[in-house]
């Protein structure tokens, strides 16, 4: 089993692509088409998982759960987020519940 920290380590990496812009990259050229499409990107992804979890098999339900968590961290990066931020309001949502 993987190890969620990659997470962290996703994050890192998208920044740094953000930020340098390096060319060919998918990240930089999706984020320099600004929030609002990178927000509708999230939005179809989602849309692409919950189909899957009602129609097809566990391999293609975690493709489209593993795109939908790289194209959210993206979109966090431009709203100046990190996961830690998603994070500490679950946790605060779980000793508040």
């Amino acid at each position: 089993m993987s190890d969620v920290s990659f997470l962290e380590t996703l994050e890192t990496v998208i920044r740094q692509r953000v930020e340098a812009a390096p060319e060919g990259s998918y990240t930089a050229r999706l984020a320099a088409g600004g929030t609002l499409k990178v927000a509708q990107k999230v939005g179809e992804e989602a849309v692409e998982l919950a189909l899957a979890a009602a129609a097809q098999d566990r391999a293609h339900v975690t493709a489209e759960a593993a795109d939908l968590i790289y194209h959210l961290l993206l979109l966090l990066k431009l709203r100046d987020l990190r996961l830690a931020d998603v994070v500490a309001e679950l946790e605060d949502r779980h000793r508040n519940a």
